[in-house]
């Protein structure tokens, strides 16, 4: 156990983060990521209040459905990553990071007490609930048994409430942090417990709970950032390759903070950019400087770096220099004074396979 944004975390369980990397991969994890921030907006000018904070196009999404998205500061960098969905209930269903919750909860506070100050109708809550991740290729036959709907019909993104082996109130999101095609389930406190003692005691598929050790490895192999390591508020969504998540109707009405400095990179190109590496040798960890194939120019650094499990490789990220972002790259670590060869590699490492029918 661990201490991690005001909470005690699981680093690992009994087996090795390997291996429990492996079992997310093969059958069926559970994540407890009960720690995350999760409100809810209500009111009809809920969503003109949340795009005031963030990069995505939110009006245009359907019911059920939801977005990976940015809070940016006016400086262009990013505050928190979040994901916004939209609920058949008639409320924004908003899930944040833990680490980054004091101020999220408080900057939208804040900007909600503007809005009614401006005659909108905005309510935010904090939701009380438990909420765990599962994930993996078994996903769909150990939750299917216990579900009041059919799982084909939750396309990855979308969301709903459900009732989960006899429990009420459940909010189900096809989502994750895995690269594997998953849920996240919201879930009344009290029934938690019962609820996992369900699920890992499945005869459909062998379910382990897994800690932060392999849910930090299977997301730098599905190439997804980690806030506060991989993006940060100096860092804008283009220098973080996240401009997909800027909307095309937020850039041409150019009303989100930070716009002006990020529809200028976006014109213009950044002066570094975020990438994937793979190398042998000595695995980069975050820190470490990273020069070009000569040896002499330091051109940027690593910001999350593993021996990847699934690729018994090194796999990386970090931003280096515009010229040199590009795929194929020959690059050099500098690893206990130490020059490690690198090269720079497509994202995700490995592929995902999120649930998209066609």
């Amino acid at each position: 156990m661990v201490p991690f944004a005001g909470w005690e975390m699981p680093v690992q369980y009994k087996d090795s983060i390997s291996a429990s990397h492996h079992h997310v991969r093969n059958s069926v994890g559970i994540f407890d990521v009960s720690h995350m921030l999760q409100t809810r907006v209500d009111g009809q000018d809920g969503v003109k209040f949340i795009e005031s904070m963030i990069v995505g196009d939110i009006e245009g999404l359907k019911s059920n459905q939801g977005t990976l998205t940015l809070f940016t500061n006016d400086n262009g960098g990013i505050n928190d990553d979040l994901i916004v969905n939209k609920t058949d209930e008639g409320y924004l269903y908003i899930v944040s990071n833990a680490g980054c919750m004091e101020n999220d909860y408080k900057n939208m506070k804040n900007r909600v007490e503007e809005c009614k100050s401006e005659g909108m109708n905005v309510q935010l809550e904090i939701i009380n609930k438990a909420l765990i991740a599962v994930q993996g290729p078994l996903m769909t036959s150990v939750l299917q048994p216990g579900l009041d709907f059919d799982l084909k019909t939750l396309p990855f993104m979308t969301n709903r409430e459900a009732n989960i082996f006899g429990i009420p109130d459940c909010r189900v999101t096809r989502c994750g942090y895995t690269g594997e095609d998953g849920v996240e389930i919201s879930v009344p406190t009290n029934q938690i417990e019962d609820l996992l003692n369900t699920l890992l005691s499945s005869s459909k598929a062998e379910v382990k709970m897994i800690g932060l050790g392999a849910r930090d490895s299977l997301r730098l192999e599905a190439g997804l950032c980690l806030y506060g390591s991989d993006i940060d508020e100096q860092t804008t969504p283009v220098e973080a390759t996240l401009a997909w998540t800027i909307a095309k109707r937020r850039r041409a009405e150019r009303n989100f903070p930070g716009a002006e400095k990020i529809l200028d990179q976006l014109k213009n190109k950044p002066s570094i950019k975020r990438v994937g590496f793979i190398s042998s040798g000595p695995p980069a960890r975050g820190g470490t400087a990273i020069y070009d194939a000569s040896g002499e120019k330091k051109i940027g650094h690593v910001t999350s770096g593993i021996p990847s499990p699934t690729l018994k490789t090194n796999v990386a990220m970090g931003y280096v220099d515009l010229p040199f972002s590009k795929n194929g790259t020959p690059v050099q670590f500098e690893i206990r004074k130490n020059k490690i060869d690198a090269v720079v590699s497509k994202m995700p490492f490995v592929p995902a396979k999120y649930y998209i029918p066609k």
